[in-house]
Formats: C-alpha cells, sequence, structure tokens
C-alpha cells in the first residue's frame, strides 16, 4: 500500500520542479510558465534584493514582483498567450543577476503553469546532487509504472477498438450500451458508458468533463480488478486483469472534455472459482480515484 501511495502521489498539479543554473555566458534563460491568478515561486539558495529584481514591460500585466527572503513572487493579472514572452531578472545578495523569460501556459506536455521552481545555481554542491538524485530515481519509477501499465494491456485489436471508442465512431465498432453511471467531483463531471460486444468483448468509455476554471484535469491510471467475494467497490486490492486502455487526449483544458476508452476480453471474467465480478477504476494526476464501475459476466448476456 506504501508504494501505491507513493506512486498516486508521484505527480501534482500546478507543477514543483527544478532548474539547474550553470555559470555559463552562452546559456539561455530558463524559461517558466505561468497562468492568470496563480502565483509561481521561485526558490533561490540565498536571498534575493527587491531593487535589483525586475521584469520588463509587466506594468499591467502582472502584480508586482515580490522578493520575500529566498523567494521570488510572479502573480499575472491577466491571461498570457503562449507567445508571449517577458524577461525577469533576479539578482541574488551576492550580485548574481540569474535571467528568466517568462511565458503564458499552454496546457501541452511540458508547459503546464509553474507553481514553484527551485533554482540551483552550483549544479554540483551536494544539495543539488541530491534533488537531481531524487528526480532521476522518479523519473525512473515512472518510467516503469508507464511500462508495467503497457505491457500489462490487451491486444492491438482491443486498442485500436478503444481509440474508436474515444473518437465519438461507437458505430464502427461491434459494441452497443449497455448502462451508465455519473461521477460529480469537485473538479469533473464522468459520465461513466459500459458497452459489449455480445460475445466476447466489453468496453466502458468515460466521458470526463473538467469543471476547474484554471488547471488541467490529466488521467494518471486505470486498473481492473478482480472484486473478492463478499467485498464492495471500491477495492483495489485483488487480482489485475489485463485491458486496454486509449484517451483522446493527454490533458483535458479547464472547461473542455475528453474521453478515455477501456476495452477487454470476456476472459478476463473467469477464474478457477468460476466467473468473477470486476471493478474498474480511473484515477486522476494527483492519484485519487475519480470513478469506478463494477462489471458482471451477465453483461453478455442479451
Amino acid at each position: 500500500m506504501a508504494v501505491a501511495q507513493e506512486r498516486f502521489a508521484s505527480e501534482r498539479f500546478p507543477s514543483v520542479r527544478s532548474v539547474y543554473v550553470r555559470d555559463d555566458p552562452q546559456a539561455r534563460a530558463e524559461q517558466l510558465f505561468v497562468t492568470r491568478h496563480v502565483t509561481t515561486v521561485l526558490r533561490f539558495e540565498q536571498p534575493c534584493t527587491e531593487a535589483g529584481t525586475k521584469m520588463l514591460g509587466w506594468e499591467g500585466r502582472f502584480e508586482p514582483v515580490a522578493c520575500a527572503g529566498k523567494r521570488v513572487l510572479v502573480e499575472p493579472l491577466q491571461a498570457l498567450e503562449p507567445e508571449d514572452r517577458f524577461i525577469l531578472v533576479v539578482r541574488l545578495v551576492d550580485g548574481t543577476e540569474v535571467p528568466f523569460t517568462i511565458s503564458g501556459s499552454s496546457w501541452k506536455e511540458g508547459e503546464w503553469p509553474d507553481q514553484q521552481v527551485n533554482v540551483f545555481l552550483k549544479p554540483d554542491d551536494p544539495d543539488a546532487l541530491r534533488k537531481q538524485l531524487e528526480e532521476s530515481q522518479k523519473r525512473e519509477r515512472e518510467l516503469w509504472n508507464q511500462l508495467a501499465v503497457e505491457s500489462f494491456t490487451g491486444s492491438s485489436e482491443d486498442h485500436t477498438l478503444a481509440a474508436l471508442l474515444t473518437q465519438g465512431a461507437v458505430r464502427f465498432t461491434p459494441f452497443v450500451f449497455r448502462k451508465a453511471w455519473i461521477f460529480k467531483n469537485e473538479d469533473s463531471n464522468i459520465q461513466a458508458s459500459v458497452l459489449t460486444d455480445g460475445k466476447e468483448k466489453v468496453a466502458v468509455l468515460f466521458r470526463v468533463t473538467n469543471k476547474d476554471p484554471s488547471n488541467p484535469w490529466r488521467l494518471m491510471d486505470a486498473r481492473l480488478f478482480v472484486l473478492p467475494p463478499g467485498f464492495q467497490p471500491p477495492l483495489f486490492v485483488g487480482e489485475a486483469r489485463p485491458f486496454a486502455l486509449r484517451a483522446d487526449k493527454k490533458v483535458i483544458p479547464p472547461g473542455e472534455t475528453g474521453f478515455v476508452a477501456v476495452v477487454a476480453d470476456k476472459s478476463v471474467f473467469d477464474s478457477p472459482q468460476g466467473p468473477s465480478k470486476l471493478t474498474l477504476a480511473v484515477f486522476r494526476h494527483d492519484g485519487m480515484l475519480a470513478a469506478h464501475v463494477t462489471l458482471d459476466r451477465r453483461l453478455f448476456k442479451k
């Protein structure tokens, strides 16, 4: 359970990341991504100076840049276009000046708003090396998790069917609608529709509407478990079963809708003890449960 909790907590939004600035005149300024009414915090290893820290052309677009000890606070007053660029120069108490390029976030991969950026000016110092090691280990864990999920998915045919469902092309699949649930969360509304082809396959299509006014919605994981006799969902400790997973977009921007589809073979219900009930659960980017449905082999009865 501790491993699962660590994985669920491994992603947060808005993001916290580190940058390592080397004393190189040819190095380009680090880029920061900001969004309206969200404060981005730059965290240094030494205090900054209010007088020497400046942003060009900020008037009317940002709150005044503030130095608070070892932190610099940046907050846009209005939405910025992804192509907008502002130059921020932070001066530290030892006279070092660190330049940054500030841009509006675009919700693309790698361009989500920064919540906190830890700035290391001496990448070879013990603290910086320790942080780089932690980040490297985190990336390895995420890659391992991704590979583990991918290796446990269904056939290429099932992936194709799942992709068609996310594109609204149900008519090109053998599936027909069976039942649906609606989940109303703080950040989203999710409709989960169960479909079968009546013979060999079952599918669940999640229609996710992002209600958050400023943050995107991202899928972290989906899991299909055998539901042990006598237990009620949500339960995520049973035997895992294979499935195919597809989503129509990596990120669902505020106010927009996206689709996640799961397709599995009828054999996932089989067990030595006879037909099993299954629990299918989807988790959002921070590891919180977003929706879950119970599947029964009786779905295949006409």
